[in-house]
């Protein structure tokens, strides 16, 4: 396992998040699916709050292609997560983020995976460039191991 992926000093952002009741499953840890969501909550919060990106009228949208999740330690309501983002590869449409979720303030990551986005035209849905102001955030999120 290497430690580009599991340890708290290899991303760039993050995002406190509160876990619910709901969260847990009948073994009484954070359903594996739940990852995905905070995954997808630190993505969009990163997009909107560093790159101005509003997902209601901007022109280009990123669509998610792919997706990966190790999962290496339980956790369980009412846990407090530090969802973290960074971006590990960045081409003309397409961008590969890295992310991984702490217990609060732990440095060793629960799970970690990765999101894969293509940006497209929202009137066409064709791949298209990622926008200047959207490209210039997530090279200020680029991490290389």
């Amino acid at each position: 396992m290497s430690d580009h992926n599991t340890q708290r000093d290899k991303y760039a952002y993050f995002s406190r998040i509160q876990t619910r009741w709901m969260d847990n499953d009948v073994y009484q840890h954070i359903n594996n699916v739940v990852y995905y969501s905070f995954f997808d909550t630190v993505c969009n919060e990163y997009l909107i709050e560093k790159a101005g990106f509003n997902p209601e009228t901007a022109p280009v949208v990123g669509y998610i292609v792919s997706s990966s999740c190790q999962y290496l330690a339980p956790l369980s309501y009412p846990v407090k997560i530090d969802a973290a983002f960074r971006v590990n590869r960045l081409g003309n449409s397409s961008v590969e983020y890295g992310v991984a979720v702490f217990a609060e303030d732990e440095c060793s990551a629960a799970a970690w995976g990765t999101y894969t986005h293509v940006f497209v035209s929202r009137e066409t849905d064709k791949p298209t460039s990622i926008p200047d102001q959207i490209r210039q955030a997530l090279a200020a999120a680029l991490i290389h191991p």
